[in-house]
């Protein structure tokens, strides 16, 4: 395979050609040749104005629904979903069935996605079964692959069995992923508890019940020294705590999701089922702290949570509906509506992202492997149904009009172009 993108702008900060408008030749999966101007007669040309090249993006928390829920995605087809959004890594959640709590579950995913476009990291359960009371296999599945480890949507509530989880990870030097949600406080909740879900009339979860969490997993962190990631923060206070934490030396990062920079309560009062998500979207004045704190660096990366569900699981009453929505393919653009550069999108979900989980980093030189993503800044388009990649269709974007259009990716010897 021999592609030569014409003409596009890097943005990568590690190599010597950032910043520069470039001609890229790639030949058997690796960059060959980058120069001002490029023949290559027989390659597959990519010419497209205003187009930019960076490293190949990452995604920290998603869901495949593989094994057991192939309904709603496949590994397939979530490597599709990725391809489209500009994703050439992606996490994936143990919320499988059978759960990945052990190294044949991690060998599996591993095995099955060797042939995918996207390279599949998977996320060990930190308990078996996710059940939040007995640690899981965690040596082992880290041998197999694990590239770190959490009960995924099910995040663990016992302080003391958290404890021993983060003291079991220093020894091989891994994070640990909580999603900030402490069951025992709103567990009825639908959405934020405030004024929206009083005139709503329906139960709310209270930003109390994600605040705790990270407290509790603050102080942990620094009994244990371990390394800890809070994905989904999205109240104003769930920022200042992990700010005042990070600047006190806790060994903690943070990830927000694209929907709580987007969206907040507010925007639920045609109960859109897509936009029933847990942690909920809380006031607007919370998720304006969140998008702060986005462009400040205070929180470190995105992370899509990329949940898939079927028609029926969002094609009813309020209450019935299940939780989240998909987001693989909308990531970038819904940061760029926001406001979010592209170089600082860039950042988040290339360097700062591997970093965070001890992955080495490609860089845009000659005779490095091609691990590139393309995508036009400012492009604008309609964000159509006909155009999702993902089985599932749960998307509360359809149909909005957004800044940021990915071309797509090239991932060594894989070209996926939308």
């Amino acid at each position: 395979m021999t592609v030569l993108i014409k003409q596009a702008k890097i943005i990568c900060p590690s190599s010597s050609f950032h910043g520069k408008q470039q001609d890229i030749l790639i030949k058997e999966g690796k960059i060959n040749k980058i120069d001002d101007h490029i023949d290559a007669p027989d390659s597959q040309v990519i010419a497209i104005p205003g187009l930019c090249v960076s490293l190949g993006w990452m995604d920290i928390f998603a869901d495949f629904a593989d094994p057991g829920f192939e309904y709603r995605e496949t590994l397939e087809t979530g490597a599709k979903a990725a391809a489209a959004g500009g994703f050439t890594d992606v996490m994936l959640m143990p919320n499988s069935q059978p759960v990945v709590d052990n190294k044949s579950q991690v060998e599996y995913i591993t095995q099955k996605s060797k042939q995918l476009a996207v390279n599949i990291h998977p996320i060990g359960a930190l308990t078996k079964q996710t059940e939040g009371k007995e640690l899981s296999e965690m040596y082992d599945m880290h041998q197999s692959g694990a590239i770190a480890f959490s009960d995924g949507i099910h995040p663990v509530q016992t302080p003391g069995l958290l404890l021993k989880a983060l003291q079991y990870v220093v020894a091989i030097d891994a994070t640990v992923i909580q999603v900030p949600d402490d069951h025992t406080i709103g567990s009825h909740g639908l959405i934020n508890e405030g004024i929206i879900s009083t005139q709503l009339g329906l139960p709310g979860k209270p930003a109390i019940a994600e605040e705790l969490m990270i407290v509790r997993d603050i102080e942990l962190a620094n009994y244990t020294g371990s390394k800890i990631h809070i994905t989904a923060v999205s109240t104003q206070k769930s920022v200042d705590l992990i700010a005042k934490a990070k600047s006190a030396g806790t060994r903690i990062s943070c990830s927000a999701t694209p929907y709580h920079c987007f969206f907040c309560d507010e925007d639920l009062q045609q109960y859109d089922t897509n936009l029933k998500v847990n942690p909920p979207l809380r006031t607007r004045k919370d998720m304006q702290a969140v998008q702060q704190a986005v462009l400040d660096g205070t929180i470190d990366c995105i992370a899509t949570h990329h949940l898939p569900q079927n028609w029926d699981s969002k094609t009813c009453e309020f209450e019935y509906a299940k939780f989240g929505m998909t987001g693989l393919e909308t990531a970038f653009a819904v940061l760029r509506s926001m406001g979010c550069s592209a170089e600082r999108f860039v950042q988040m979900q290339t360097q700062t992202a591997r970093d965070i989980f001890g992955l080495a980093s490609p860089t845009i030189e000659p005779g490095a492997a091609a691990c590139l993503s393309l995508f036009l800044p400012d492009a604008e388009f309609v964000y159509a149904v006909e155009n999702i990649k993902s089985k599932s269709k749960n998307s509360p974007f359809i149909g909005t009009k957004l800044t940021g259009s990915v071309i797509g990716i090239i991932n060594g010897n894989h070209i996926e172009l939308n």
